[in-house]
């Protein structure tokens, strides 16, 4: 995380969505798709706290570390994106997770005796300083179908609220994600000889070697180069094409519900079974533009308000990225509080417009994720970084 001297931070994971609506893509998109964190610590490391963690385990200081006053006084607040429906974990273990081991997560919280409360609870409860022992909140990135058929299912099963924060672009125009769809297909196509020609890719056939990671990110970012001015039809057409060279039926595909969003009566049919719906943009992206900024919350409050029925005031920074500049706009857009993805647990400290949040995915092990439940994973971050607390009012 660093010192806190940089004024733009980035944090979690790159999904590149591509362009919409005619908006220039932002620099980050489709360069940096490769299946791993950019926050991935080394492997020596990684092995150094999983012995820690094991030895705290074995003699009791976990569970110390877990029911101290210091744990009570800090709030967990856990990220998903997606909870698979076929084989989207073997793509992107960063983005989905199995149900086998989302359900493995929520048992681990019952047995645990952890208190998971609403977002909205929790963060008033952080700010009176009187939360619950063991505290957590779960949450939710983008909205993808998924959640519907996969995660809430469990979460009603276990009896634990969550926070969908709801990006609304795709969901409004009924269209299928193009960044997602272009990397997943590039990694279902990985041993097809038939997607370059296909799609027209150009360039030394190592350049373009599907069969590796490297190989895959080169091909999506020509292919989000490709299309950042195509209509909406030109990319339903592409990612046909696409679909077709890696041996998939697009139309069964889009049928199946793989990485699509939910829909306008989806969201509405889960805020009225008490799934807290909030904001994440319109279209996936943080303009550094004040106006362009405010559209985006403008557009996503217009869509989510009237399915929730109530104000939309949580924010989630869309693959994490922030500055500092976007907290005055936040706080203008009457938001109360906005999550990141960078790592920790949160006090009453911290600046509501920033908090942490631990983003679990498949390749964090069972030891990693007790490691954060109980506080103790939060001693091996760098020194905290300034811009998460508060801010002077």
């Amino acid at each position: 995380m660093g010192d806190g001297t940089s004024d733009a931070r980035k944090g979690g994971a790159y999904f590149p969505w591509g362009a919409e609506d005619g908006l220039e893509l932002p620099q980050h998109r489709g360069l940096r798709f490769t299946g791993e964190s950019p926050n991935q610590p080394p492997r020596w490391t990684v092995a150094a706290k999983r012995r820690t963690l094991s030895v705290l385990s074995r003699f009791g200081i976990l569970d110390a570390i877990r029911d101290s006053r210091w744990r009570q006084e800090r709030l967990l607040i856990l990220a998903y994106h997606s909870v698979s429906l076929s084989d989207e974990h073997q793509w992107s273990g960063q983005y989905s997770m199995p149900p086998a081991q989302f359900e493995a997560r929520l048992r681990t919280l019952r047995d645990g005796g952890y208190n998971v409360i609403s977002l909205d609870e929790g963060v008033r409860r952080l700010r009176e300083r009187t939360l619950p022992p063991r505290s957590v909140v779960i949450t939710f990135d983008d909205g993808l179908y998924d959640f519907s058929a996969q995660a809430l299912p469990l979460l009603q099963k276990y009896g634990f609220p969550a926070t969908v924060y709801f990006t609304s672009y795709y969901a409004e125009k009924v269209e299928p994600i193009f960044g997602l769809l272009c990397s997943y297909f590039l990694w279902r196509g990985r041993e097809s000889h038939g997607i370059r020609e296909a799609v027209g890719l150009r360039g030394d056939v190592g350049e373009w070697d599907l069969s590796t990671e490297l190989g895959r990110a080169r091909a999506h970012t020509a292919l989000l180069k490709t299309a950042e001015h195509y209509s909406a039809a030109e990319r339903a057409e592409l990612l046909a094409r696409l679909a077709s060279g890696a041996g998939i039926d697009f139309n069964d595909f889009q049928r199946s519900r793989v990485l699509s969003l939910m829909s306008r009566d989806e969201i509405a049919a889960l805020a009225a079974q008490g799934v807290d719906v909030q904001l994440h943009t319109h279209r996936h992206r943080m303009p550094e533009d004040r106006d362009l900024f405010l559209r985006e919350i403008e557009e996503n409050r217009a869509f989510v308000e009237p399915l929730r029925q109530s104000r939309a005031r949580h924010f989630c920074y869309p693959s994490g990225e922030y500055s500092d500049q976007f907290c005055d706009w936040l706080e203008r857009s009457d938001i109360v509080s906005a999550t990141t993805c960078d790592p920790g647990l949160a006090t009453a400290r911290t600046e509501p417009l920033l908090l942490p949040r631990v983003v679990d995915t498949s390749s964090v092990s069972e030891q990693d994720f007790v490691g954060w439940l109980t506080g103790a994973s939060a001693f091996f971050l760098p020194r905290k970084a300034s811009a998460h607390l508060g801010r002077a009012r």
